[in-house]
């Protein structure tokens, strides 16, 4: 297993306590499974990039740009490319898309759920109870 960065855990650490206004009003709806019983963390270091919230058991990562965003879409691209690489789906939205169509947002998170990965499941036998041997 890799370790993760020490420094990136110490930011995204920071980042849970300086998230945006549309970050809070995103987190209200996908904390302690809220949101479709699926678990979402925030501020999850995968690989060399913070993830804004993830469904690890989905594979599926929300994000919410800034106006940092602007003319980064390559770096962005670039960002999501690695992240599909790893296996998830990612989701963008704005902040204004956010905060202005809070609705539409879930509703897109939704569907991206239902289509979303979801775990394997175990080889065969592995959730069985082993029987005594016959005599």
């Amino acid at each position: 297993m890799t370790r993760t960065d020490a420094e990136l855990l110490k930011r995204a650490k920071a980042m849970r306590s300086e998230m945006t206004p549309a970050e809070a009003r995103l987190w209200y709806h996908l904390r302690g499974k809220r949101f479709g019983n699926v678990k979402f963390s925030r501020q999850v270091v995968i690989g060399r990039y913070i993830a804004d919230f993830c469904a690890r058991a989905r594979k599926l990562i929300i994000e919410v740009d800034g106006d940092t965003h602007a003319g980064n879409e390559a770096r962005d691209a670039q960002r999501t490319a690695v992240l599909e690489r790893e296996g998830y789906r990612v989701l963008r939205f704005t902040n204004a898309d956010v905060m202005r169509n809070e609705a539409g947002v879930l509703e897109a998170i939704s569907a991206a759920l239902v289509t979303a990965h979801l775990p394997d499941p175990l080889p065969r036998g592995e959730r069985e109870i082993s029987a005594p041997p016959a005599a």
